[in-house]
């Protein structure tokens, strides 16, 4: 089965010595999860952020990430786990986690990226409120399903992976601090919108992705340029 996990926590200035030592971290976290990782990038600053709402049909472009705060989402992985427990033991160990949070959520319908991933790249995060979230298999679902069926014809080549997610009671949160792991349910932050599902995307420019993502059937995207520094 495959999870998204979502990183989370404070975008801080590092000097050039705490930037190897932190890419050092992360390469052995990858050496140590190995093919476990289908995918995950680290994503640009979160000022870069660009907000879609509105739908298809009346898209609104505003700047900047959908939660207002001190911490946002800097990164994410897709795993490959046997169950919930594998996929919290690979969260556990990303660097992150000792002082930030990370959201693992179990994935439907899963599209493995077709080609390594570039900073050229872009990572849309769906966003719904509670009540719009639909449970998998239900006619609500499969409706919403057949939408982003059409979505991805119309876009092509440009989505290079992405997946629905499962409902927020599904998701998990997971924290190391002084070395004890803590697990918690739900999602990282209780808001306003949950995460429904993401795409990666490939676009030319900012215009471009953000065209593409204008065109999702969700009713907000948080458009997040990667950092391609991963090699994932």
């Amino acid at each position: 089965m495959q999870y998204f996990a979502l990183l989370i926590g404070t975008e801080q200035e590092r000097t050039p010595e705490e930037g190897a030592a932190e890419m050092a971290a992360y390469g052995a976290f990858h050496a140590k999860a190995a093919s476990a990782i289908l995918s995950g990038d680290a994503l640009a600053s979160a000022a870069t952020a660009v907000r879609v709402g509105g739908g298809p049909d009346a898209p609104m472009i505003t700047d900047g990430p959908y939660a207002e705060g001190a911490e946002v989402a800097g990164g994410y992985y897709v795993f490959e786990a046997e169950n919930l427990d594998e996929a919290l033991a690979l969260a556990r160990d990303i660097p992150l986690a000792k002082y930030g949070a990370v959201e693992v959520w179990p994935t439907v319908h899963s599209l493995e990226p077709a080609r390594l991933l570039t900073g050229n790249d872009w990572l849309a995060l769906l966003l719904e409120p509670p009540g719009s979230a639909h449970t998998p298999g239900t006619p609500e679902w499969e409706a919403a399903a057949a939408r982003h069926g059409e979505f991805m014809t119309a876009a092509g080549n440009h989505v290079i992976g992405g997946a629905a997610l499962h409902e927020r009671s599904a998701a998990t949160t997971v924290r190391v601090r002084n070395g004890e792991v803590i697990v918690t349910d739900g999602p990282y932050a209780e808001g306003a919108e949950v995460a429904s599902g993401f795409y990666l995307l490939a676009a030319d420019d900012r215009d471009e992705a953000v065209k593409i993502a204008a065109m999702i059937p969700a009713s907000a995207v948080e458009l997040r340029q990667l950092a391609g520094v991963s090699g994932l």
